[in-house]
């Protein structure tokens, strides 16, 4: 359906939790992008931290073999005076590696030897080492608070005992010297990526405001509801169909009449069950000529007349909003109305006979011919009497057999013969059915009379059987019916006759309408001689 019209452009754009839909996805967007900067920079550091941990962790161990292999720390690491005879190596020590300390501890973890004065005499610990069982060790450790990577190795007896213990430290770089190893490079891309990240955002941003009006959430959600709302309360079937023939939306009243239900939306109109006619109706708005007014289109159930437009969406053509209106009862009333259009054309034509006999008799009787007079009055009788008993020798209701009787003098008129065939039989029927078949009847032949009109030998016959159930059955001399058109003239017709195929109208829509409320079916077919043959059952 069309779009709502744009409003009004917004004097500022808020970026706060009551703004619009683009601001609150601007905001959404920078803070996936900033998430994403912490997440690689989290790996980032997480990845230097294992390697700086790798690494160093062997280069700490290899200084400390270095120092312990050192014959003058195997020869005085228990000398009184070891702090001050090592202090070189230990000093070497970290000179060599880069190590922050290097310190030389007794078995139970004393530091005797240290780079740091202050450190002789503290004690080191040695709960997560293992080089107090005689293996070199390297892991993580505390020192006077510190968080460190250490690694130390035993100074062993000739017997396997462990005489000391040489441990190199050095403290974790921190977050952003952690980073900064990462390399230079690192930091480029991630200032390159928050920089797309929040131009690609805004633009999306802009986007999403010029599309959605500058609307916010609850505004769009308001517009929704009230849409769904308006759409679903109307009494009128609401079915939009788009551009390929998927259906986008049917209201309540749609769903009712057409006998499908809200789970049609998204499938094509060819999916979802609908009878052919309606199916060709709504999709026949996918070219470019895609309205039409008041068309009527018979169900299985239903009368339906349906009006369709084309729909836009800022002057883009997205597909076809068809309404439709329940028009049985009209339908009925036009069905009622007809009936008695029928009994006074029959009337009239009665009426018209009945003057130019009487003009007839008015002559003959002021020329002084009363023998002639006798003989035409004798025959008119016989005549009206031949056309009674040929009807109600095989029609016992009444209703029915008057409906015959009228239609054979209508259709002579027209220089028609309406004539029943020698084999039909109808007992007398219930009122309500005998109203049903009146109208199944009125209009077969009506329109057999009209399609038999001016041809060579026009002529209609009735049959009518209720052996098994009830069959009517009529066939004509006009030009018969395609059969590319046997299914469509039962579905489709408008107010005038010479609109649809045969110049049938809603006559033959009641026939199907009123055949299918009494479980039975209508078809046509090619009539022995020429001519269409429409043939109704109804079950018993």
């Amino acid at each position: 359906m069309s779009s709502p019209a744009p409003r009004t452009p917004r004097a500022r754009t808020r970026f706060l939790p009551n703004g619009s839909l683009a601001a609150r996805f601007l905001v959404f967007q920078l803070l996936v992008v900033a998430v994403v900067l912490v997440a690689v920079a989290a790996v980032s550091v997480a990845q230097s931290t294992r390697e700086f941990r790798d690494v160093r962790g062997q280069r700490m161990i290899a200084v400390a073999e270095n120092v312990a292999s050192t014959p003058v720390v195997r020869d005085r690491y228990a000398d009184p005076f070891a702090a001050s005879v090592l202090a070189p190596e230990v000093e070497r020590a970290v000179a060599l590696s880069g190590a922050e300390r290097a310190e030389i501890t007794d078995p139970a973890g004393t530091v005797r030897v240290s780079s740091d004065p202050d450190r002789i005499g503290r004690r080191l610990d040695l709960s997560s080492s293992r080089a107090d069982e005689g293996r070199a060790w390297s892991g993580d450790g505390n020192a006077d608070g510190s968080h460190r990577l250490v690694g130390q190795v035993p100074i062993l007896a000739a017997d396997g005992a462990v005489l000391a213990i040489v441990s190199v430290s050095e403290r974790y770089p921190s977050l952003w010297e952690l980073l900064g190893g990462a390399g230079e490079r690192l930091l480029i891309y991630l200032g390159l990526g928050a920089a797309l990240g929040m131009l690609a955002s805004w633009l999306l941003s802009r986007r999403i405001n010029r599309h959605t009006r500058g609307l916010d959430i609850a505004e769009i959600a308001t517009l929704a509801d009230h849409r769904e709302a308006l759409l679903h309360s109307i009494r009128e079937g609401v079915v939009a169909v788009s551009n390929d023939g998927a259906i986008t939306l049917i209201n309540d009243s749609a769903s009712e009449l057409l006998g499908i239900g809200a789970d049609a939306v998204g499938r094509r109109v060819d999916a979802v069950g609908l009878e052919p006619a309606v199916v060709a109706f709504l999709l026949s708005g996918e070219g470019t000529h895609a309205e039409e007014s008041d068309v009527v289109i018979t169900t299985q159930t239903r009368v339906l007349a349906l009006n369709r437009r084309a729909a836009r969406s800022q002057g883009r053509r997205i597909g076809t909003v068809t309404t439709m209106r329940d028009s049985t009862e009209l339908a009925a009333l036009q069905a009622q109305l007809s009936s008695h259009r029928s009994v006074t054309d029959t009337l009239r034509a009665q009426t018209h006979e009945f003057s130019n006999q009487l003009h007839t008799i008015s002559g003959l009787t002021q020329l002084g011919e009363f023998d002639a007079v006798r003989t035409l009055v004798g025959t008119l009788t016989r005549r009206r009497a031949e056309i009674n008993e040929a009807v109600t020798q095989h029609v016992s209701d009444p209703a029915v057999a008057a409906l015959l009787i009228a239609k054979t003098s209508l259709a002579a008129e027209s220089g028609v013969t309406l004539g029943l065939t020698d084999d039909s039989h109808l007992d007398a029927l219930d009122p309500a059915l005998a109203t049903d078949v009146i109208t199944l009847l009125g209009n077969l032949i009506d329109n057999a009379v009209d399609v038999s009109v001016g041809s060579a030998a026009a002529r209609v016959d009735v049959r009518i059987d209720d052996a098994a159930g009830l069959v009517l059955a009529v066939s004509d001399s006009g030009p018969g019916v395609p059969e590319h058109l046997r299914e469509s003239i039962f579905s489709r017709g408008v107010t005038s006759k010479a609109e649809v195929p045969g110049g049938r109208g809603i006559g033959l829509a009641l026939v199907r309408l009123v055949t299918a409320q009494h479980g039975g079916a209508v078809e046509v077919t090619d009539a022995p001689g020429g001519g269409a043959l429409f043939v109704v059952r109804l079950h018993a």
